[in-house]
């Protein structure tokens, strides 16, 4: 008999001021967040506490101070459990096995009759393109291939949150896009992902918020243009082309929002502090002028600046 699912009203998985110590080692403080029916990326550096958050939310350790919970239920309750899906980072597969046998049978784990188990297992492997080689042994796969057996396991059984610990670590180029558009379809299928990443570029394209921890603790969150528009005092930094460029840097370098102007062979970099009105006096300088400015690129809005930023 296969598990029920929870119908409850409660649509988040939650941590709430959860703190974890080992010893004297402080490893979490007073950390909350919560993830809804969205794609959440885990930021921060080796040691941040972004695995210990995985490891709580999948009930495999407890908090010394606060609560998680998966819906309505404690993380780590078979409730938990039945609406969680966990790929953690490191790989644990038996080689032996065929795709289809491995995933069929952490589904008997979660309750699932065998002729059932199978039938989503196959189904699942399907979905996520191994349909064609889910009756091959394991240890004959591709890293890519490994890595959606294992989300696979993870989603089979229909969780309505799904944790992935570092999943793009080892893949290739095209392996990476293929997980990313995964990822990426979740929600859309009633999915909360909660997924970290040291690939910050990456990681940047298959998420909707982002969560930054550093030394234990939560440094910010909230989408990556709202938390670089958090940061007034820090310079902006822009790439510009045009056929001109002595001409146009010395214009620039004497507007008062330009801070810095460097002159590269191909473009200039160009660093605004306070950026009301720079904009729209490019835009006029852009159409006006004789010379013209052909493109105008960020530098440093993105992920990885982001976090550089903050963590200093």
């Amino acid at each position: 008999m296969s598990p029920q699912p929870d119908t409850s009203t409660s649509s988040a998985l939650r941590f709430d001021r959860v703190t974890k110590w080992y010893g004297s080692i402080v490893a979490l403080l007073d950390v909350s967040f919560e993830v809804g029916c969205e794609v959440v990326g885990l930021v921060g550096k080796n040691g941040a506490g972004k695995s210990t958050l995985m490891k709580l939310a999948a009930g495999l350790l407890q908090p010394s101070q606060g609560t998680v919970r998966v819906g309505l239920h404690p993380a780590g309750t078979a409730a938990a459990r039945a609406d969680l899906g966990f790929c953690p980072d490191v790989e644990r597969l038996y080689e032996q096995l065929t795709a289809v046998t491995f995933v069929a049978w952490m589904m008997r784990y979660h309750g699932y009759g065998r002729r059932d188990a199978r039938a989503r297992a196959a189904a699942t492997l399907e979905r996520l393109g191994l349909g064609e080689h889910m009756h091959r042994r394991i240890r004959e796969y591709s890293k890519g291939m490994r890595q959606r057996v294992r989300l696979a396991q993870a989603l089979a059984h229909e969780p309505r949150f799904v944790l992935l610990d570092e999943p793009m670590t080892g893949l290739d180029p095209v392996a990476r896009a293929e997980l990313a558009q995964t990822i990426r379809s979740l929600p859309m299928q009633g999915v909360g992902v909660l997924v970290s990443s040291h690939v910050l570029h990456e990681l940047e394209a298959v998420v909707d918020r982002v969560v930054l921890v550093h030394q234990g603790r939560l440094l910010a969150q909230g989408r990556v243009g709202e938390l670089r528009a958090q940061l007034p005092s820090q310079p902006h930094r822009l790439r510009i082309v045009g056929p001109r460029l002595r001409e146009l840097a010395a214009m620039l370098v004497a507007w008062p929002q330009v801070a810095q102007v460097r002159v590269h062979d191909d473009s200039l970099e160009v660093s605004v502090v306070g950026e009301a009105g720079f904009y729209e006096a490019l835009t006029r300088l852009g159409a006006g002028w004789d010379g013209g400015v052909h493109e105008v690129v960020p530098l440093d809005d993105d992920l990885a600046s982001l976090f550089g930023y903050l963590v200093g």
